[in-house]
């Protein structure tokens, strides 16, 4: 296993920045301990290659960091206003959302992204249908639960125009 580890480069760099993204920060530390943690798991735990999957396109995925970056910068300055503003509690609700993508990758990946963003966690994915059950604040009527919906799926199709290979794209319907 420890001799397809630079094949595996795409996913070690994912899970360090994911795991980067769990801790809060991007230091030395953090990073070191994230990919620490990445080997351990790909050596310990072997998974089926994601080349079948996974083809990084650079700016798609620039544009998907920059965007999460920026959705998750929104989020929290939300929850934080929501969390110190005098009045009621804001509303929340469970909605679901069905992806385009019936791969299992890209409904984990589209799931941690969702996740990630303060007010929004995954509390279900039914992987047979390629739905999401995300719980959110801040939706109290339909139109606040579909805007989540389109946040979500905008999400996935940025992550599929970043990372996913020409077949997952056309069992998307984007090609």
């Amino acid at each position: 296993m420890l001799r397809e580890l630079p094949s595996r480069w795409l996913g070690l760099l994912v899970a360090t920045v994911f795991w980067c993204l769990l801790w809060g920060g991007f230091s030395a530390s953090d990073v070191l301990g994230g990919l620490v943690v990445a080997v351990l798991v790909y050596v310990l735990f072997p998974l089926p290659s994601m080349a079948r999957e996974v083809t990084l396109r650079p700016l798609a995925f620039v544009w998907l960091v920059a965007r999460f970056l920026w959705d998750m910068t929104v989020s929290a300055v939300q929850i934080a206003w929501w969390a110190v503003r005098p009045g009621p509690e804001p509303p929340t609700a469970v909605i679901a959302v069905e992806l385009a993508s019936r791969s299992d990758l890209f409904l984990t990946f589209t799931a941690a992204l969702s996740t990630l963003i303060p007010g929004s966690v995954v509390v279900e994915a039914q992987r047979a249908t390629g739905t999401l059950f995300l719980h959110v604040i801040g939706v109290g009527d339909e139109e606040g639960a579909e805007q989540a919906r389109e946040r979500a799926r905008r999400q996935e199709l940025r992550l599929l125009r970043a990372l996913a290979r020409g077949e997952v794209l056309e069992g998307a319907g984007l090609r």
